[in-house]
């Protein structure tokens, strides 16, 4: 992603280039194509192009609009021959990006933000109303934050930048509690004075006062009904074949995740059905595997194996067997905030590759699971049924289903179906889901409603049909996600998250989604001719919970001396000694469904001690719990 940094004083006072150059400087790795300044007066802008089209090599930022608006755009237009039709007057075909996105705010002011179709995140300097607009694309994909003070606003699509520059910040507890329980609300990130732009959303800066407005929300009712499933599938196909082609737009060889799953399989072979029947100037398509088959369960391989004999050439494929730092304990460069993202043996192979073979752009399946039904719960479409008065059809799916999970008595699956009609503190109450990890401090889980957060991202959302308010939480969930994520060296490109695709998936009846026994229904029919007939029967897939035991085995000591005085305790976040023995048990091999939040504390642990180490927070809160 390009890097955009800019600051605006709201008493008068000129803004110094030397300024944003010094904020720039621990993002100058993710823009390495130059850096270009451009102060007027109170405001300032920086730009550092991370170059990945043929029309970003002859882009020059801040882009100055015909209007006189000041303009840095971090992102890849997806729709952009159509917004060059509907502004012909004043564009040419090979217009950047940049500047189809300045003239189409010069035309529609902020309703240009929903006609723009792809990952993007804006700033717009306006001089005649000295007025600033931020604005980032549907799901939160490019970054934009923002800190806010009495006499200035510093903006930038690095988190790091604004963190290091302010120092002794707050840590913002609503963030951390967010974090721990599942993912943080998109508009929130770690310290209490920096914000992040929510995604579909345009933040108004004027005076030192902010409003909001969002411009894009998802029609969540199922409003595209076709005659026969082979229509439902056509649709699909062509929605998805021009997600991939969207993200093949590039100069550069794009490097695939490939996990032998459905959704990194059917990607892949997409790409290559596009590259060998058109020519959209993409030069070419590898791959990026791993397995480990040290792990119960491992079948990841063959299939991989598989798709690498359908492509006719292997990939980059790593076995990390034995693999004992699958936990990143310390890290070398400041981080803006705690992560984990998975194994760490993964993030420095696929480093390494994307260094020594200069790729740009990498393909990734993040959302498939959530947008093409695998993640659905059943017990949602048959809590649908039931307010729908559709006995029969309730009847049948609760015999279906009862056969299908377990072997669960049907009363038993109606009891949890008709739980989806509670509210969230009801299902919180009464589900495993809800269950609150005894490390957790319990006056933080109550203060922040920790129990909840694990249920419903959704909170406020009203009466609605179960299956919708699944889907908000889908949407809701992902774009906190996206928001969450390091920055990178490489530009990944999401082809499930295509907003026109994800439109589509959410407006369609969920039995086109999920059948009993059919997970992924539309998909597997759609992709029938194009994935391979192993994977699309795949029903399986490797669980990765071993090599985070024997991690934690082989660094005992520094586990140990990390949670003997823990930061994440005197903040009031962590009960120490339950999160020790949890920590103990699952590195005596004791399995547990929340392995991951584990995972999590530590990777908060470190970061709070990295953070107050470089003076970035300000920590002062009682004794260690």
């Amino acid at each position: 992603m390009s890097v955009q940094i800019g600051i605006l004083s709201f008493d008068g006072e000129p803004i110094g280039c030397e300024s944003l150059t010094r904020l720039s400087s621990t993002a100058a790795a993710y823009g390495p194509d130059g850096e270009t300044t451009h102060c007027q007066g109170p405001v300032g802008f920086l730009y550092r192009p991370f170059r990945t089209t043929a029309e970003a090599t002859a882009e020059h930022q801040p882009v100055v609009s015909p209007q006189g608006n000041i303009v840095t755009w971090d992102g890849r237009l997806d729709n952009r021959h159509e917004l060059i039709e509907q502004l012909q007057d004043t564009l040419r075909s090979d217009t950047t990006d940049a500047e189809i996105a300045a003239t189409a705010f010069d035309r529609w002011c902020t309703d240009c933000f929903t006609r723009i179709v792809g990952d993007w995140a804006i700033s717009i300097w306006i001089p005649d109303n000295r007025e600033l607009i931020l604005a980032r694309d549907y799901m939160g994909i490019r970054h934009l934050f923002y800190h806010l003070t009495p006499t200035r606003v510093t903006w930038s699509s690095h988190l790091a930048s604004l963190a290091i520059a302010n120092k002794n910040l707050h840590v913002c507890d609503r963030y951390i509690a967010g974090y721990l329980a599942a993912d943080p609300e998109a508009d929130l990130t770690p310290y209490q004075e920096i914000r992040a732009v929510p995604p579909g959303h345009f933040v108004r800066i004027k005076s030192g006062k902010v409003t909001f407005g969002r411009f894009w929300s998802a029609d969540l009712r199922p409003s595209i009904h076709y005659r026969s499933d082979a229509e439902y599938e056509e649709h699909y196909r062509y929605l998805f074949r021009q997600a991939v082609q969207r993200r093949l737009r590039t100069q550069s060889r794009i490097l695939a995740d490939l996990s032998g799953g459905l959704d990194s399989t059917s990607i892949v072979c997409m790409a290559d059905s596009i590259l060998n029947t058109s020519s959209p100037g993409t030069p070419g398509v590898d791959t990026f595997s791993f397995y480990d088959l040290a792990e119960p369960d491992e079948d990841d391989f063959r299939y991989i194996t598989k798709v690498e004999q359908l492509r006719g050439r292997a990939g980059f494929c790593f076995n990390f067997e034995g693999g004992v730092d699958s936990i990143l304990f310390d890290r070398p460069v400041f981080v803006a905030s705690p992560s984990f993202g998975g194994r760490a043996e993964i993030t420095t192979a696929l480093s390494q590759v994307l260094e020594q073979h200069e790729y740009r752009v990498s393909l990734s399946g993040r959302g498939g699971d959530e947008f093409n039904g695998q993640a659905l719960n059943p017990r949602v479409q048959m809590a649908d049924l039931f307010l729908q008065l559709r006995f029969v059809e309730l009847a049948k799916q609760l015999a279906a289903w009862s056969l299908l999970i377990r072997k669960r008595p049907w009363v038993h699956l109606l009891a949890q179906s008709l739980l989806q009609l509670a509210p969230g503190w009801t299902r919180a109450l009464l589900t495993d889901e809800g269950k609150v990890d005894p490390w957790i401090n319990p006056a933080f889980a109550r203060r922040y409603q920790v129990s909840i957060r694990q249920v419903d991202a959704t909170r406020g959302l009203g009466v609605v049909y179960p299956s919708v308010r699944d889907a908000v939480h889908t949407i809701v969930t992902i774009g906190r996600q996206m928001s969450s994520l390091e920055p990178s060296i490489v530009e990944t490109r999401y082809p499930y998250l295509d907003q026109q695709l994800v439109e589509f998936l959410t407006a369609i009846p969920l039995d086109q989604l999920l059948r009993p026994g059919q997970r992924r229904f539309l998909m597997r029919r759609a992709l029938a001719n194009i994935v391979p007939q192993d994977i699309l029967l795949r029903r399986t897939k490797s669980m990765v919970s071993r090599c985070f035991a024997v991690t934690l085995e082989v660094h005992w000591k520094l586990v140990e001396s990390l949670f003997c005085h823990p930061v994440g305790s005197r903040l009031g976040y962590f009960v120490t000694e339950p999160l020790r023995e949890s920590l103990r048990a699952v590195k005596n091999g004791q399995s547990s469904p929340y392995v991951l939040r584990l995972m999590k504390a530590i990777s908060l642990e470190t970061w709070l001690r990295q953070a107050e180490s470089y003076g970035v927070i300000s920590i002062s809160r009682g004794s260690a719990i």
